[in-house]
């Protein structure tokens, strides 16, 4: 049962870690790019990444699953780099969807609340454009970390999506939200509320390494 146990918290671990690193990569770049930049349809492009936030998680697992069926758009090609339904690549695309416009939209903002001055100020010492931009980010770095914090927290703590195109599997697919969920409708609560406190945890480490990163304590007030 522990060695059971390990392997659930391992696959969480690994899953939503990979999506969040994903959707990190992805998502701080192209919030930064549209904070940064005015271009025709930046608030058309703003308002998909905030519709997208509160987006059900259900419905994405749902649309990968579609996506990646046998009669879906991916599933016949059967590519190497083209996950498989009922896989943890399956749920790590799922949760990297999720996960991307939290972190693309809370960088936006953040980026946004940093001074336009710097930026300028900045260029005007001989900076190029991109050595411009990371002033910035750096400036909005509490900002940014808060996004990954809001990703990691919306995909460590889903289960529709992953229990979709997971499927829930024993030994293959079995993360800490959907063994929670079995063991909840098989009565064993204790089990159950055991897992849920690793949860809880594991949630609670990831925030502590996220706050030692902004270089706070916790006597700062």
């Amino acid at each position: 049962m522990a060695s059971d146990l390990v392997e659930i918290i391992l696959l969480s671990l690994k899953v939503s870690g990979t999506a969040l690193l994903f959707s990190t990569l992805i998502g701080v770049p192209v919030g930064a790019l549209i904070g940064l930049n005015r271009f025709r349809g930046r608030r058309l492009t703003t308002v998909l990444l905030y519709t997208g936030m509160g987006f059900p998680p259900v419905v994405i697992g749902l649309f990968v699953y579609l996506l990646l069926s046998r009669h879906g758009l991916f599933g016949p090609l059967n590519w190497p780099l083209v996950p498989q339904l009922f896989t943890p690549g399956a749920m790590i695309l799922a949760q990297t969807i999720i996960a991307f416009p939290l972190v693309a939209g809370f960088t936006m903002a953040a980026v946004m609340g940093v001074d336009p001055a710097l930026r300028q100020q900045v260029l005007s010492l001989g900076a190029t454009s991109r050595q411009a931009a990371w002033t910035v980010l750096v400036e909005a770095r509490i900002g940014v970390i808060v996004a990954i914090v809001a990703g990691f927290g919306s995909i460590i703590s889903e289960v529709g999506a992953v229990m979709l195109v997971g499927g829930n599997i024993e030994g293959r697919t079995r993360v800490l939200t959907t063994a929670i969920v079995l063991e909840t409708r098989k009565g064993d609560f204790d089990l159950a509320l055991a897992l849920g406190v690793v949860l809880l945890a594991i949630t609670f480490l990831a925030n502590l390494a996220m706050l030692r990163l902004q270089g706070r304590s916790f006597d700062d007030g």
